[in-house]
């Protein structure tokens, strides 16, 4: 895989970039957020791993600009901002996981090669779009329509919607949606799906006066149109 890493501590910077090319990855190792930005914006990569706090533009930022750019590149956070309301900031920022400092490199890897298996192109086999009712989401062009009318989707609501489509009439619990939708075992107490979900819910639901998603009291969420 072809990775960006943006990591200003030049130890730890030498350290990742040395595991990642031993494991066969092609790094792109910059030390400076507005670079990085560029890079991001206008190369092609398979995973992006990006610090918090590092000069010229901090990491959180950086990932808010990319998302705004619409790239849904997978976005791993490597940092020591470890604080529960660090991650929480960092994923409904558009990040996929969050990773804290130290680290094993071990772990790293195994975290990028996850992302970089749900960002990759889907096989023959799989729809490139997905159609449920009035609803359709483009899985290449990464946009959603309903009746006809094209609906602004961050790229967590984006993937939170695409889960909900291929799961139609099934029960999803919190802690199915944070495995498919943040890919990491998170924190029970946050707040992190009710707030996506509301989000969507005001998107594809409001606007056209009914209901798509239901709440299952005790049990979890479901999708049906």
């Amino acid at each position: 895989m072809k990775i960006l890493l943006l990591e200003d501590d030049e130890g730890i910077g030498e350290w990742v970039h040395s595991s990642l090319s031993d494991a066969g990855h092609v790094v792109d190792w910059i030390a400076n957020g507005r670079d990085a930005l560029v890079s991001a914006t206008t190369g092609e990569y398979d995973v992006i791993v990006l610090d918090r706090m590092t000069p010229g533009l901090d990491g959180l930022s950086v990932l808010k600009a990319i998302r705004a750019s619409k790239n849904a590149t997978p976005v791993l956070f490597l940092t020591a901002m470890e604080a529960v309301e660090d991650r929480v900031e960092g994923l409904e920022a558009g990040a996929d996981d969050y990773l804290t400092k130290p680290f094993a490199s071990s772990e790293l890897l195994a975290r990028i090669n996850a992302l970089g298996r749900r960002g990759a192109p889907t096989a023959q086999s799989e729809p490139v779009k997905l159609v449920s009712g009035d609803m359709e989401l483009d899985l290449l062009k990464q946009t959603c329509t309903r009746q006809g009318t094209k609906i602004d989707l961050n790229a967590k609501e984006f993937r939170l919607l695409e889960v909900f489509m291929r799961n139609e009439g099934r029960v999803l619990t919190r802690a199915m949606l944070l495995e498919r939708v943040w890919d990491i075992n998170f924190d029970p107490t946050s707040s992190v799906v009710e707030t996506h979900i509301s989000r969507l819910r005001a998107k594809i639901e409001k606007p056209f006066s009914d209901t798509l998603i239901r709440t299952k009291r005790g049990s979890g969420y479901v999708f049906e149109t």
